[in-house]
Parts: C-alpha cells; structure tokens; sequence
C-alpha cells in the first residue's frame, strides 16, 4: 500500500512536502527514476522528491509549481473539482480509494483571506465543498468526500459508479494494448519507443510529458529541454494508442493549474485563459541536503519575440477530447476544474474585439511557426486548430444555465467561421482564374471583390502550379491582401475538423499527390510551399538567418507533420498516400538521428540548425504507424460533416438590406 501526505507551507509559493511510505512497490505504476535536465532514466533517486525505501521509512521533500503570482477573476470562482474539499481550516485532502492515497495540503491562514466558496451538490443529500485557496494557483491535490451520516447507501453508491468507470476505463485501455501488440515490433519501431520512453519528464513520482528534444551530445538545449504543449501532443497520442493514458491525464491537469498563474512582460498581462508554451521540472537546493522540485512555465515573457503561444490552449482542447474519445475516460473533462479551465480558453478566444471577420486575430509567429514569417492577421493554422477546438468544446461542454450563452456563441462561430474559411480561402483553378478578373474599389454590400484584392497579387508560379483537379485554402486573408503559400498544417487540420467540405478536402490531397515532388520530396512534408526567396525573404522574414530559403519555417520538411498527414489521408480513404510518405521516412529518419527538421527545396538534408533526437519527430513517426494499423482509432480524432452548422445564421440579412444570404454557396459545395 502506498499513502503519501503533502504539506504546504506558503500562501503565494505553495510547497509541497511529500511524505512516502512503499514496501517493495512503484510509485503509481512506475519504477524508480532519476532526473537529469528534467527527464525520467532509470536509476536512483539521490536527486529526487520521493526517496523509495523497501523498510517503510519516511522520508519528506517538498514539490511545488513555480509561478509568478496569482490573480482571482470572476471566470475563476468556479475552479474546482468534483469529490475536492477546501475547508476553512486551510486543509486540502482527497482520499484515492483505488490506490490507497491519502494526500494533503495545508495552507497558512493568510490564504484564507483570498478565499472563494463553490459547492457542488450530488444529490439531495450527498454533496461536496470547495474552497478555492489563493485564487487558483493553489496545486489541487486532494479530494475530499464531505457525506452525511445518514447517507451511506449513497456513498456506496458513488463508490460503485467509480468502480464501475474505472473497469470501463481499464477495458479500454486494454483494448488499444492489444490493438498495438498485434505484430511484432520492428527495429526503428522498438528504437523509437525506447527514445520516447527516454524522453518522458517525471515531476514529484508522475510522468506530466515528454522534453522536446533528448540529444546527449547537444550542450547547448537552450529550450529544447522543456514540456511543450503543441509538441507533446503526438507524445499524447502514441501513448494513448499504446494504452498508457496516465502521462497524458498527468499533462492535461498540470498545464491547467499553470493557466491560473499571472502572466507579465513589462507590467501588462494577458488574458487569464492563456495556457503556456512550455514548462520545466527544476530542482531547487534547500537546507540539510534537501531540494524540491518546482513547474517553471513559459508563456510567452521568455520566448524569441516575446509572443504568446495562441495554439497552445488550441491544442489543449483538442487532445483534452482525444484523451476521452481513445481512453473511454469522460469523467477528466466532467470534472469542474476543468470545465472552468475550458470556459477560460472559450472567453479567451471569443472575446469581442474590433475585427470584422469570424477568424481569429494573431499576431506572426504565435503558433507552430514561432518567428517572423509573414502570417500575422489571420493564419490559416490557427483558424483550423480554433476550429477544431471549437468542435471538441462543442462535444465536451457541460450545457447548463451557466454555460449555455458560450454554447450558443460557440455554435454561432463555428458557422459563421467555417463559412468565412470555405468560401473567402479556397483557391482552385477556376477561382484563381475569378480572382484575376476581379474589380476593385467596390462599394456595395453585394460586391464580389469584398476583401477588395488586386489581381496582381496573384503569384507567377501558382497559376502554372496548381492542377486541374486539385486546390487548398491559402495561408493568410485581410484586407487587400492574400497570402497564396501552402501551408501544409492548417490544411491537414481543415480536413481532419471538417472545415473544408468533402469535396474540398479532397481536392486538397489530389494537390498533395499531383505535387509530390513538391510538398513531400524526400522526407515528408513541407511546412510551407513555396519559400520566401531575396528581396522578398530580406523584407518579411527581417533576414532571419534561421528561416533562410528551404529551411526551418521558410519551406523546411518537418516529419511531425506525417501523423496528421496520415490522420487527413485515412479519413478520406486515401490510406495509400499515408503508406508511401511513410515508408519514404523509414528511410532516413533512424540513421539521420530523427532530426527536427530538413532543408532544400526537396527535404534531401538535415537542417543545419536542426536538433537530432526530437520527440516529436519520434513520437509522430510511432503515431502514424499505430494509426495506419488500427484506422478504427484515427476515427475518433476527426470529425465529419456537421450538417447543422449550415442551418445556422445569425447575421439578420432581412434587416440588413441585402437580397439574400450567400451561405448556400458553401452548402452546395458538399457531396451528399
């Protein structure tokens, strides 16, 4: 049996001592490790918050999150969690009656001045209290039943529920165990589970993600050694598919406590939804040879530029759906710290601004394109990851009276955005060929040039570029200005979330097959197409010696990419273009290190600034495989058609003079 107690003695800076009793027995199912740069290896634990002892012996270190203050909002008053109780004392206790933990966490009594008060009823006589410590930056380890004397039948009846969603969710586990343990292993494939394995960041005895790059030969890994959230998420996905949902559980409610912390550069916040780019383990010395270990996140305030990472909130949403679509697990999204965290990401990025369009507004290099690359306005990528995030909140929202003004204005924008994007971003032969006869300066509510765009925008190569039967949504569309590169993400992403139409997102992959060459070359798949080259690449990269033409972000090859090709390729069942970029990776990417990314015009080098040994790199090459084999999993990470979202309008044309509304356009392009 295995009990543990945490203890924290700071309001503003909770620390954690962790007291730890085990007989010949692992840590929540995982063997004792060692930290080195914040990864999990095998070893003691001389450097570590848990010290395992085979004698039952007690041994106390403190754990903590590392933040930079706490602020309390109205949206945060409801952070809390089901079976969690905050009691005036300043006591935070759960009891884990499947594992036999006890954990708490004690809170000075300045704490309670900021206290708040949420309470959660079960039933008529069965509830649960909450007390938010702090704001909501207080780490919530423990959970607590408060139960009435007289109400014990329904304790054993909670008790059944659990043990009942516990066997469902073991069951599913086992399943995906089996689904990935039909064949046996090849050799890149055991070489590329050992490194992912390597690579996992252990934080107080608990796997919470896994570092972007594991080079033991690099001295220099600058961030490369940090937890980041859009990098983890093909991490997330091959561990689910192989069965092991415990890391990505671990992931999902650790970056949701981070999201609370207050986040400055040069005295100016932003929203309080904003999740972070990244976060690392860091061991702090104490006095008498002790240490604790603490979560050092990253939003933006370290970052090159100084931009917040608009995806990575996205992408949390996302693989926050994809945990309880493969794992069977809905009781994660349910519980109410999380709804509040989702509700925060929705207000974040339906906040009410100046813009005219449903797409999200960014700024250039907020997403997986981090630096200056001439995408701020409104990228494609951010405008598909926003929409599939919309779709999964659409799933995983609890509907009540609290909640059903944000379901209404998620529904109202994911029509009018899915719209926006299908009629005003598609480029094919014959709307290029509409473009180049476009009037300008039109003043009309009917006019047909809207963005009032000039037909010399249009690039030389793409009309000798595009086939016949093939098209794509293009990078980039404001005022006057289109952006014609391919960006092979948000396209990927168009088809998975359905924001292209069927006939769309086929067209997209009959444009990745006819230019093969092209977008795959020798090492799938381009970032981009074409890249910025001489004057063009000195005025929008800034000559950025890093985005240097066919390398890194300007038309570089990054095999990350080859999972979500595969996800878009398997759900229009063109499972074959899947097979063959794959087999093309095989080639190189074991004997050249798993590299980031590659350069040239064809992807036939390792980039020359390129990290070896990236977990994303590695983990997209499992998850693509795994997907490939088991097409049954790849259907619960995308989405069809949603027919409903054509019916609603919310734009009143008959007391906006106009004639009719244009939205039967985009319906008329779906094949039935």
């Amino acid at each position: 049996m295995i009990s543990l107690s945490f203890l924290c003695h700071s309001t503003m800076k909770p620390t954690c001592r962790i007291l730890s009793s085990i007989r010949n027995s692992a840590f929540f199912g995982f063997t004792p490790v060692k930290i080195h740069n914040g990864s999990a290896k095998n070893g003691n634990l001389s450097k570590f918050c848990l010290n395992f002892e085979q004698k039952s012996q007690y041994h106390t270190y403190p754990c903590r999150v590392l933040g930079f203050g706490n602020v309390l909002s109205d949206t945060q008053k409801a952070f809390s969690v089901p079976n969690w109780s905050f009691g005036q004392s300043g006591v935070i206790s759960r009891s884990f009656r499947s594992r036999g933990v006890s954990v708490i966490d004690s809170l000075g009594p300045k704490g309670r001045d900021f206290s708040t008060s949420v309470e959660t009823r079960v039933n008529e006589n069965n509830f649960e209290r909450v007390y938010v410590q702090g704001g909501i930056n207080v780490k919530p380890l423990v959970v607590e039943r408060i139960d009435k004397d007289e109400n014990a039948v329904g304790e054993e009846q909670s008790r059944i529920e659990v043990a009942d969603e516990n066997v469902k969710n073991a069951e599913g586990l086992d399943e995906a165990k089996v689904l990935s343990s039909e064949r046996e292993l090849s050799d890149i494939e055991k070489e590329a589970w050992k490194l992912l394995r390597d690579s996992v960041v252990m934080y107080c005895g608990s796997p919470v993600g896994t570092m972007a790059a594991n080079d033991p030969n690099d001295k220099q890994p600058l961030n490369y050694d940090q937890v980041f959230i859009r990098d983890f998420v093909p991490s997330a996905l091959a561990f689910l598919l192989k069965g092991e949902g415990e890391i990505v559980r671990n992931f999902l409610l650790h970056t949701l406590q981070l999201q609370s912390w207050e986040k400055t550069v040069d005295c100016y916040s932003p929203g309080q939804g904003l999740m972070p780019a990244s976060f690392k383990v860091r061991t702090v010395p104490l006095d008498e040879n002790k240490f604790e270990e603490v979560l050092d996140p990253d939003f933006g305030e370290s970052a090159i530029g100084r931009v917040a990472p608009v995806d990575s909130g996205l992408w949390w949403i996302i693989l926050l759906r994809a945990y309880g679509k493969i794992t069977g697990d809905y009781g994660l999204q349910e519980r109410v710290d999380v709804q509040t965290g989702l509700k925060m990401i929705l207000q974040l990025c339906l906040t009410d601004g100046f813009d005219m369009f449903p797409s999200l507004l960014v700024t250039d290099g907020s997403c997986m394109i981090d630096r200056r690359m001439g995408i701020h306005g409104h990228p494609l990528e951010i405008q598909a990851l926003f929409y599939s995030a919309l779709r999964c909140s659409r799933e995983m929202l609890a509907v009540n009276d609290g909640s059903k003004n944000l379901v209404r204005a998620i529904n109202n924008r994911l029509s009018a955005l899915s719209f926006h994007i299908r009629e005003y971003y598609w480029v094919d032969m014959k709307k290029i060929n509409e473009i180049y006869r476009y009037k300008t300066e039109e003043y009309s509510t009917e006019a047909t040039n809207k963005f009032n765009i000039y037909p010399e925008q249009i690039p030389l190569w793409l009309m000798d570029w595009i086939p016949e039967e093939g098209g794509f949504f293009i990078g980039n569309l404001q005022p006057a200005h289109m952006d014609f590169r391919f960006f092979t993400l948000g396209n990927l992403w168009s088809i998975v979330s359905s924001l292209g139409t069927p006939k769309q997102n086929q067209a997209i992959l009959n444009l990745v097959e006819a230019k093969w060459d092209d977008v795959v070359g020798y090492m799938p798949l381009k970032i981009c197409y074409p890249a910025l080259e001489y004057e063009e690449w000195r005025i929008i990269t800034g000559s950025d010696p890093k985005n240097t033409p066919w390398s890194y972000h300007n038309g570089g090859s990054w095999p990350t990419l080859l999972w979500q090709f595969t996800l878009a390729c398997i759900k229009m069942g063109r499972t074959e273009l899947a097979e063959k970029a794959v087999a093309l990776a095989e080639k190189s990417l074991r004997a050249d290190r798993w590299p980031e990314y590659y350069d040239t015009r064809t992807g036939k080098f390792i980039g020359k600034q390129s990290r070896l040994y990236q977990t994303w790199t590695i983990a997209g090459y499992l998850t693509t495989k795994m997907l490939v084999e088991n097409p049954e999993k790849a259907a619960l990470l995308f989405w069809e058609e949603d027919y409903e979202l054509l019916e609603i309008c919310v734009c009143a044309l008959s007391k906006s003079g106009r004639k009719k509304c244009s939205r039967g356009a985009a319906r008329s392009q779906i094949l039935i």
